[in-house]
């Protein structure tokens, strides 16, 4: 699960990156900044569940 999160940020990053430098792809700013949310959600969640 951790990966995942992990591949999901920086997928996003490179959204965000991409959208910033193409205006015609400025969805994909959007996509970017939406997906970084669930990742950081989905890393909040899995530290709470572990107690760490």
């Amino acid at each position: 699960m951790n990966t995942l999160l992990i591949i999901a940020g920086i997928i996003a990053i490179l959204l965000l990156l991409v959208g910033g430098f193409n205006s015609a792809l400025n969805f994909l700013i959007w996509v970017g900044v939406i997906l970084l949310i669930l990742a950081v959600i989905g890393w909040v969640m899995g530290r709470a569940r572990s107690g760490a």
